[in-house]
């Protein structure tokens, strides 16, 4: 498990610490961001401009602006004063009030997208759960939208999503051949010999996509046919060619669980994808191998 240990004191956005590139960085994606708000606003506001009262008073107008806060982008932290719209219609069927919601930066929004997207790498690469607000603040310049409780609440979020991944039905889809490696992690010492199993499918149309991803004791002919069969169990198909490197325990495991499924050994790693869209083509043209599955 990786630990950091922040130096004395935190660099803030326009501290002592922060260098020169930094600042002008953060400045200009400050400036951008405003007027990018400031148009989005202004182009809401003209868009109803001719909607007025039984006075004839618009009904939707410029609010001022709304308290400055900071969010986390990927060009660090930036203060945002973002422009407020007072909409004064109403819902013809509900009856209720109509909100100006930005696109750009929801009411809800502390941290932009690309910055959500790293924190599970980071997780994968070994950082404890601890540390990511002092490594993100060292690194950032601030540790705004970020808390020991906000990154425990995204590692359930994310355990979800994998569960649910994992979970899905895979009867509606029919891949004709699947590419399987392991993956062995040097992180989580406390798992002896930790390896990610990792299924990948193609369809028919040369599509591929992640088909299954577990954890097992190194590679296994337990482990693959533990993997298998649960893709079995949710209605995934005999593929018609497996392909893999010299692990024998996949080939052992596939034996038993797909047994009519034919066996290729890696070209490249004999192999990467590269060569998946050429072999894809033989076996849909029924060529060389004979593969092709019948309709």
């Amino acid at each position: 498990m990786l630990t950091v240990a922040p130096r004395d004191g935190s660099a803030d956005a326009g501290g002592e610490d922060s260098s020169l590139i930094d600042r002008i960085v953060r400045d200009g994606a400050r400036r951008m961001l405003a007027a990018a708000l400031e148009a989005e606003v202004q182009v809401y506001v003209e868009a109803f401009a001719e909607e007025r009262d039984e006075r004839g008073r618009r009904l939707v107008v410029r609010n001022g602006h709304a308290q400055q806060r900071q969010v986390m982008t990927a060009a660090g932290a930036v203060e945002v004063t973002a422009p407020r719209v007072n909409d004064k219609r109403t819902d013809p069927v509900s009856g209720e009030r109509k909100r100006f919601a930005s696109a750009i930066l929801p009411a809800w929004c502390r941290r932009s997208p690309k910055i959500t997207e790293v924190l599970p790498l980071l997780y994968l690469h070994g950082l404890s759960g601890g540390d990511f607000v002092p490594a993100l603040e060292q690194f950032l310049g601030s540790s705004a939208g970020l808390s020991a409780a906000t990154v425990s609440r995204l590692t359930t979020v994310w355990t979800e999503d994998y569960t649910a991944f994992s979970d899905r039905d895979l009867s509606d889809v029919d891949y004709v051949y699947v590419w399987a490696d392991g993956i062995h992690v040097n992180i989580r010492l406390g798992e002896d010999k930790l390896c990610l199993l990792v299924l990948i499918g193609v369809r028919a149309d040369g599509t591929k996509e992640l088909v299954a991803l577990a954890d097992g004791y190194r590679e296994s002919a337990g482990s693959w046919a533990d993997l298998l069969r649960d893709c079995a169990r949710r209605g995934m198909r005999a593929p018609v060619l497996a392909v893999g490197d010299g692990a024998l325990g996949f080939w052992a495991a596939l034996r038993e669980v797909f047994p009519a499924t034919a066996e290729q050994r890696c070209w490249f790693h004999y192999a990467d994808l590269r060569i998946m869209p050429m072999l894809g083509r033989v076996l849909l043209q029924g060529r060389g191998f004979g593969l092709a599955r019948s309709a």
